[in-house]
């Protein structure tokens, strides 16, 4: 689960921002909507493990960590060298 479908799970930016004790009438709902376009700060997900670290996060695919894909023959198909990974 993201971030923004986190925010979406408890009810929105509002009923999140009441959850974690923010004044909606001092900016507390609009400080959990920006949370949506640049994720949940690691502090507030420490600060309040009962609302965050129970639900599964999906994480952000980086390709640069992905292991490589090879493209090896069959052993009978290759000519006399072995296949080259990585």
């Amino acid at each position: 689960m993201t971030d923004a479908e986190l925010i979406q799970h408890y009810g929105g930016a509002s009923k999140l921002a009441e959850l974690l004790g923010y004044d909606l009438r001092a900016g507390g709902a609009q400080r959990v909507h920006n949370w949506i376009e640049r994720g949940i700060p690691p502090r507030v997900k420490l600060d309040h493990p009962k609302l965050f670290l129970g639900v599964s996060v999906k994480k952000a695919r980086n390709p640069r960590l992905e292991p490589k894909e090879t493209a090896c023959r069959p052993a009978s198909q290759q000519k006399g060298a072995a296949c080259n990974q990585g």
